[in-house]
């Protein structure tokens, strides 16, 4: 699990600040053929030589590390992912509609019928709704039938012997050998993403020694095996520890009034749906929000998209991959699977999506404007919405701080 994994609008990217799963790419992503390993100066079987030396001073023994690393070669393919993974992107109404396509809705309903004895008694266990954890489910490996194939350990080496995150994934790495140690599985059943992400519920090797549970009872953590019992559990523990709050919406379709301000739309603006009723933001059906607790207006496509009420279990969410796209994804696919209807309100679909280098322009064109967002890292964080916010209200424009392909073309 990523924040563990970060997913730019439908690309994986791992960030390294939490770490559950990336979510799987839909299709194969056109790629530079080749990319120059940026090692840090030691050849692949030296730098290896030398992490072995490291993890048997951490505890690992000879015997496991030498088990895990039968056959292991630096894969270039991997590093090839990792360098252009941030580069592709989807808008999010195109990201949602694969990743609650009808067919990920009937699958998920399947899957909720199929489990539902071991879905409720997680439920009951862990405080997590159980539609949330099949949604999870269905997000990171389609319900268990895309878990990857890749060598978890052959993946983890070779992105802590290249030179970008080296530290993280080396950190990665030894906490694979230690659930090798552990004797949790064996290193030809740990098999994941090429991030290093494992199991029906993508978690990378450190989320896993922190809160995967025996959910079966048969005295192991098994995430890679058919029974998703374990991995399931697992999430719910996960969302539990970082304070799932069980029966709160994570989002909730909105009006706003004609006279809405834009300026109030802002994460850390965060009051009682009530207060936000008096303002005129109500639901659909034109009544107000229940009093789930306090909560925020997000615009993820801007004041032409949909406008969405948000609780705390949306951060929760978000500490198990950061993007909007992916929370969004989840919690409204595990609306669908609980019978919920659709997002009713359009979304801009004229709007194209920014590429990695395109946020990057839009921060830089920012800054040339006199409107600072503090870094040019393409990342679209509260310093750029504040920078646009700023630019938008100084321009006559509606201020959603919204980071869209007409916004960078006025820019230029």
């Amino acid at each position: 699990m990523f924040r563990f994994g970060m997913i730019f609008l439908g690309a994986v990217s791992v960030s390294g600040q939490g770490i559950a799963g990336p979510v799987p790419l839909e299709a194969p992503v056109q790629v530079t053929p080749f990319v120059q390993v940026q090692s840090n100066g030691e050849g692949f079987d030296q730098w290896v030589d030398g992490f072995r030396r490291r993890a048997l001073r951490q505890g690992i023994s000879a015997a496991t590390f030498d088990a895990a690393f039968q056959g292991v070669t630096q894969d270039d393919a991997i590093i090839t992912l990792d360098r252009n993974q941030s580069e592709f992107s989807k808008a999010l109404w195109e990201y949602l509609d694969t990743a609650v396509s009808d067919a990920r809705i009937r699958n998920g309903q399947r899957a909720l019928r199929d489990h539902q004895s071991v879905l409720t008694q997680i439920e009951a266990t862990y405080g997590v709704d159980k539609e949330v954890i099949a949604a999870i489910w269905g997000l990171e490996s389609a319900y268990g039938a895309v878990r990857g194939n890749t060598n978890t350990i052959e993946a983890l080496a070779t992105l802590a012997h290249d030179s970008r995150r080296s530290a993280f994934f080396e950190g990665q790495l030894l906490a694979a050998l230690q659930i090798l140690e552990a004797g949790d599985t064996a290193p030809r059943n740990m098999v994941g993403s090429w991030a290093g992400a494992m199991g029906h519920t993508q978690f990378m090797p450190t989320s896993f020694l922190d809160l995967a549970v025996d959910g079966n009872g048969d005295g192991r953590r098994d995430i890679w095996g058919d029974d998703p019992t374990d991995a399931l559990a697992s999430a719910a523990n996960y969302l539990r520890s970082n304070g799932w709050t069980r029966g709160q919406p994570w989002g909730v379709e909105v009006q706003l009034p004609a006279n809405f301000d834009y300026m109030t739309a802002r994460r850390d603006n965060e009051r009682m749906p009530s207060d936000w009723a008096s303002d005129g933001v109500v639901a659909l059906n034109g009544q107000p929000v229940p009093n789930h607790g306090r909560a925020s207006i997000l615009l993820p496509g801007g004041h032409e998209g949909a406008a969405l009420m948000i609780f705390k279990n949306f951060e929760v969410l978000e500490t198990y991959n950061t993007a909007d796209s992916y929370v969004i994804g989840v919690g409204h696919l595990a609306d669908r699977i609980a019978g919920g209807g659709a997002i009713q309100s359009a979304w801009p679909r004229s709007d194209g999506a920014l590429s990695g280098p395109d946020r990057r322009e839009l921060q830089q064109r920012l800054r040339d404007a006199g409107f600072d967002p503090q870094a040019i890292d393409g990342r679209i964080g509260p310093l750029t919405i504040n920078a646009i916010r700023a630019y938008q209200v100084a321009n006559g424009l509606v201020p959603d701080g919204y980071a869209s392909p007409q916004l960078l073309r006025r820019l230029r």
